[in-house]
């Protein structure tokens, strides 16, 4: 089977800031058809912030393809930021952008934390959604973030060296709060290497074949600085609750026509969450791929992401 690659690199027809808040200013662009079928892309991380690769997953002559960086994200200022950073206002912040950009219903496409942000976006504006298209799916909940701090030893025990190693022995119970300490605390030096292995730890861990780790000093220039002090962030302090509260609340998405791909040896996002969610939610279409890892650039995940879009592009 041909796999599907990616449509031609492409740039926005326009682009902003918008303000959401007394802190917070969102970097949004569109690009490709401005008459054609919306979509709103929702980066992961949390904290990862979108990238120009993003475009190139929805053919341009037919969607209308709407990209915007998550509080703290990013192009969105203040980088970094955790005040008035909490799930529920990301999901108002994409119905400011939604009538900001004069769009009545749209698509809603999210990866990793992107398909917990946009399950809980549409469990919320059930009928602003198109369709739902998910990847390397995260409920948020309490066991995965574990899995991610410590489970990950089992599978890549190099990885998890290093990224553990930075915490002093005796604090290494507590890795999360560790960072959470650092990425808070007033040494600039400290915090930029601890972002830098919290990012070699994920990077690695995210494909089927370990990844390239990150050599030398953090670079000013990096969008994805801002995703481990927003990931530790959201792992201390926005969890679910109750843990399962996105599959408690799936009722209201069932007549959304949905999409999962998930990546068989995904260890960042394990399987095991994208199947309860699917047995939850069996009118989305489950599409396993068998030899990739989490990451949206394994070619079966970028494949079977782009052929979905195809599928939806003519919903409108």
């Amino acid at each position: 089977m041909t796999l599907r690659e990616l449509f031609p690199p492409l740039e926005p027809y326009i682009k902003g800031m918008l303000h959401v808040d007394d802190i917070h200013t969102l970097y949004w662009e569109e690009c490709g058809n401005p008459e054609g079928t919306p979509v709103v892309f929702l980066h992961g991380g949390p904290g990862a912030g979108a990238s120009p690769i993003h475009r190139r997953f929805f053919d341009p002559a037919v969607w209308r393809i709407i990209i915007f960086d998550q509080r703290g994200a990013g192009r969105s200022t203040p980088l970094y930021e955790t005040q008035q950073n909490k799930t529920d206002f990301l999901i108002s912040d994409i119905e400011t952008l939604r009538h900001t950009r004069k769009v009545d219903r749209w698509h809603v496409f999210g990866g990793s934390w992107g398909s917990t942000l946009a399950l809980a976006y549409a469990e919320k504006h059930p009928e602003r959604c198109l369709s739902l298209m998910l990847r390397g799916i995260c409920l948020l909940r309490k066991t995965e973030v574990e899995w991610f701090l410590h489970g990950l030893r089992n599978v890549f025990p190099e990885a998890w060296a290093q990224f553990s190693g930075f915490i002093a022995p005796e604090m290494r119970h507590d890795l999360l709060g560790a960072y959470a300490r650092i990425f808070a605390g007033p040494d600039d030096a400290l915090r930029r290497e601890a972002i830098r292995l919290w990012l070699n730890y994920e990077t690695t861990c995210s494909t089927l074949l370990p990844g390239k780790e990150k050599e030398g000093p953090l670079q000013d220039n990096d969008l994805r600085a801002a995703m481990p002090v927003l990931e530790a962030h959201y792992f201390k302090n926005n969890l679910f609750k109750p843990d399962n509260k996105l599959l408690e609340n799936i009722h209201r998405i069932r007549r959304i026509p949905g999409v999962i791909v998930q990546g068989r040896y995904d260890m960042v996002c394990p399987i095991v969450t994208a199947d309860e969610l699917h047995r939850n939610w069996p009118e989305a279409e489950y599409i396993i791929v068998p030899n990739a890892g989490h990451s949206v650039m394994e070619p079966g995940i970028r494949s079977a992401l782009i052929e979905t879009t195809e599928r939806f592009k003519g919903i409108k």
